[in-house]
């Protein structure tokens, strides 16, 4: 074979290979795109989710992760001993928790519990996949609600796991992962596609779907708040003061929350439709909180 001959079989042999590999790599990303569009739920507003995590195993994961992050602060001391607190929160939440078993029948097994946190610079809740709280004092003392601003707070944290967003967000940062990979492997620029690709899962999935599942959260944590007898005007009024604060000292759990203007625009417009589910004649079952959680 001339020495021209090899030259042209080498460079056949390297353009069937990269052919050959280009290929393989856009067969997993075609191979990739049913199996995230088949993993979907609805929300209990209609809401498209994404879901390639079942919320037992974001409830599995939740627990874990609540006693390391309440246990750790138990070990610095910052679990609030405060009992007057304590009771006010307990009670508030308790009447939350109780119309959402009324919502959501089967959460009647969740292991409900709110932690309260001696942390009077945080403003910021949340609550996890299968119910378990928390609250720092920082949002009481700089915010100051009402019994009726402090059931919005809540009752919009437990809407999150009401509407199983701990799991759908797992499910965005697993789908982010394998998206990048996809990318990834289908482009000869590996690193610059695996940078690119990350930061567009960033942009045009986490932070959109974020926003979407808080809007969603104050649906539902209004009308909550509203079944267990709370004002909804309650909801514009926090957010006001919310607000307020976002402009002088931003807090930074409100980074991937709507406007503040639009959600209190949101949130009027929702108060005459929870005229429905309020009563403050009725009465209010409070679910059983015993203080600050046992961490087991």
């Amino acid at each position: 074979m001339t020495d021209a001959m090899a030259a042209s079989s080498s460079r056949s042999e390297l353009t069937f290979s990269k052919g050959h590999s280009l290929f393989n790599r856009l067969y997993l990303v075609v191979l990739l795109i049913p199996f995230l569009l088949s993993a979907c739920a609805t929300s209990p507003t209609g809401r498209k989710q994404l879901m390639l995590v079942s919320e037992d195993t974001a409830i599995k994961a939740s627990a874990q992760a609540y006693v390391q992050e309440v246990g750790g602060l138990k070990d610095e001391g910052k679990l609030s001993n405060n009992k007057a607190l304590i009771k006010r929160i307990d009670i508030i939440t308790g009447r939350l928790i109780s119309q959402a078993i009324v919502m959501r029948p089967d959460t009647s097994d969740w292991d409900w519990s709110v932690a309260v946190i001696d942390d009077p610079e945080t403003v910021n809740a949340w609550c996890m996949a299968g119910g378990r709280m928390a609250i720092f004092t920082g949002l009481i003392d700089q915010i100051k609600p009402s019994d009726d601003e402090l059931a919005q707070v809540m009752g919009h944290e437990i809407a999150h796991a009401l509407a199983n967003h701990t799991a759908e967000k797992m499910s965005v940062s697993m789908a982010s992962s394998v998206g990048v990979l996809a990318i990834g492997v289908a482009s000869d620029n590996h690193g610059a596609a695996m940078a690119g690709a990350a930061a567009a899962a960033a942009l045009a999935i986490s932070l959109p779907n974020s926003r979407s599942a808080e809007t969603e959260a104050d649906q539902i944590g209004i009308q909550l708040a509203a079944m267990a007898g709370y004002k909804p005007e309650a909801a514009v009024t926090l957010w006001q003061k919310m607000n307020a604060l976002n402009k002088s000292h931003p807090p930074q759990f409100l980074s991937t929350h709507p406007n503040p203007d639009n959600r209190i625009k949101a949130l009027s417009a929702l108060v005459s439709e929870m005229d429905a589910y309020y009563d403050p004649t009725a009465s209010h079952p409070v679910y059983p909180l015993h203080g600050q959680p046992v961490l087991n």
